[in-house]
């Protein structure tokens, strides 16, 4: 802060190396210009920057080419971020009927920030590409954070490539989204904190305490993740630049917003946690980060891209030590360099701890503890040294990091396009469904796609998101969401289901299940019909591929 005594600083940087003396080849142009520098040094910082323009195009290509690939992304959970999404866009239009059944809590369930983008969207695009396109801003975030933390490691953002092929894991084809976005904004927050503790200057305090604020709206149990991590950082710090202040005033407030909804939370996220150590986990690890496609592609890519990163790391390593004297590193950033690695190693732990003890299940919240398996392998990047300072070596580097995302994003969008073809039927059947329906749906088939796990169960929830409505399932039944449903008696809300409805959808009885709606739709390979004999006012409006149509005739 402002009058702070101030231990000396590191030199500055720009492009990931410390500031150069007079007559250093890698000078800026400015100082080429008054220096005197040579044509060397200013084709070593123009290439510079073509390889950041370089970087940001293959980052935005890796992310949006899938999307271009399939109508509908087969991201299990996508359907239902979608309709909450639809939720926040037209809580206030009648011909929706959200109003009526919803109330949006953002503060007992914080995660809006996805919903808030895709409804923005929404307001110039249809629900679904409004969808994907906040979906890909959101995994933009992947790479964009471990850059950021690179940045703040006082190394190359362009290292923030090596966490491209982590956009396109296990939790991004479950749906996890919030979860991935939050691993990106949680890596820049470890960056912005070293950054503060070296100079805590008002602009890096903001935007570290706006990256916490919004990682706390995207996925707040990443939230005390962070928190530890910072503090694993000023103690390692504190030494040096004696420095907790600018931390604090940073994060108060995140950590106000944190305590208020640690007091509203509902109890479907506050379940009591059992910590055990389980060793046997570690054979498992790189399957819970990959493992998504019937595709042996997807796991060869995935250990060619860890392969690649250890060779760089290597080689780049070797380059740094055979052409840079050690005399020409000051005391201060050899002290910087093997802190703040200290504290990445540091947060790293925490998260491979976390693997190892975490369980299953925390209240609602399932797939707990194989989440830290992609959180381990995606923040093990930020340990790779910095580019080489040659330009035939940083060229080579970043072919081969867009290599490597290329060759993800193939693999994937090649998938995508099975699952396409699989759901045009999808896409023509629902058109015969008006605006605002009541609607029951069922899948009871899964197949049609390379996914190993279903992508097609909650395929429906894509009607709401586009007409609105009211569904037979629905994520806001857990309580466990931005958007839950109303428990006023005014509110007009489906029935409850069975635990597990909608993976046995054998428990549907007509007679019990179905007198709430007005539109049935079943995804089967045989006929359907039997499940609605016992009520002569349903009756079938279609039939395309997999998909089969009713609707009620008549409302009792």
């Amino acid at each position: 802060m402002a009058g702070e005594d101030r231990p000396e600083e590191l030199p500055r940087h720009d492009g990931g190396h410390p500031q150069r003396r007079e007559g250093d080849e890698h000078a800026t142009d400015d100082e080429l210009g008054s220096q005197g520098g040579t044509l060397p040094g200013v084709l070593d910082r123009r290439f510079d920057r073509i390889l950041y323009a370089v970087a940001v195009v293959v980052g935005v290509v890796t992310v949006l080419r899938p999307f271009w690939a399939a109508t509908y992304p087969p991201m299990t959970d996508l359907p239902f971020h979608a309709a909450q999404t639809s939720i926040f866009r037209h809580y206030f239009d009648p011909s929706y009927h959200f109003r009526e059944q919803f109330e949006i809590t953002p503060l007992a369930v914080p995660y809006v920030s996805s919903y808030l983008l895709g409804a923005l969207f929404m307001l110039v695009l249809p629900a679904v590409p409004a969808v994907k396109a906040a979906t890909a801003v959101m995994l933009l975030a992947v790479p964009g954070g471990l850059a950021v933390l690179a940045w703040g490691m006082r190394k190359s953002p362009i290292l923030g490539m090596l966490g491209l092929p982590f956009v396109w894991c296990n939790l991004t084809h479950w749906g996890f989204i919030n979860h991935m976005a939050a691993l990106g904004i949680f890596a820049a927050v470890l960056g912005l904190t070293l950054r503060v503790l070296e100079e805590p200057t008002r602009r890096l305090q903001i935007a570290l305490g706006g990256a916490l604020v919004l990682l706390f709206f995207t996925h707040v149990f990443r939230f005390p993740y962070a928190v530890a991590s910072m503090g694993i950082a000023t103690v390692l710090f504190y030494r040096r630049t004696k420095r907790i202040r600018p931390i604090v005033i940073a994060a108060l407030p995140s950590l106000v917003l944190f305590s208020i909804f640690w007091f509203v939370r509902p109890k479907a996220v506050s379940g009591g946690v059992t910590l055990t150590f389980e060793w046997a986990r570690r054979e498992k690890l790189f399957d819970y980060v990959i493992g998504t496609f019937a595709d042996p592609a997807e796991a060869q890519v995935a250990k060619l891209h860890l392969v690649m990163v250890v060779m760089f790391a290597v080689v780049a390593a070797a380059l740094h030590f055979a052409t840079r004297p050690r005399t020409e590193r000051s005391a201060r950033e050899t002290s910087f360099a093997w802190l703040a690695t200290a504290a990445v190693g540091g947060a790293l732990v925490v998260m491979l701890v976390g693997y190892f003890v975490l369980p299953m299940e925390i209240g609602i919240w399932w797939y707990v503890f194989p989440r830290e398996a992609t959180s381990v392998l995606y923040l093990a990047m930020a340990l790779v040294p910095d580019l080489p300072r040659s330009i035939w070596a940083k060229g080579v580097a970043v072919a081969a990091f867009s290599w490597s995302a290329w060759s993800a994003s193939t693999v994937v969008a090649r998938n995508y396009e099975v699952f396409d073809r699989a759901t045009r039927d999808f896409s023509r059947i629902i058109e015969s469904i008006p605006q605002g329906p009541r609607l029951l749906y069922l899948v009871m088939d899964h197949s049609g796609s390379t996914r190993l796990q279903t992508p097609f169960i909650h395929l429906p929830a894509y009607v709401q998101a586009e007409r609105g409505g009211f569904l037979s399932f629905h994520f806001a039944m857990w309580d466990a969401s931005p958007a839950r449903y109303r428990r006023d008696p005014d509110a007009t809300v489906p029935p409850p289901v069975p635990l597990r409805w909608e993976w046995q959808p054998s428990q549907f009885r007509v007679e019990r299940h179905g007198p709430f709606f007005n539109w049935f739709l079943v995804r089967s390979r045989s006929d359907p019909g039997r499940l609605f004999g016992r009520d002569p006012s349903i009756e079938e409006v279609r039939h395309e591929g997999t998909w089969w149509l009713y609707r009620r005739t008549e409302r009792h």
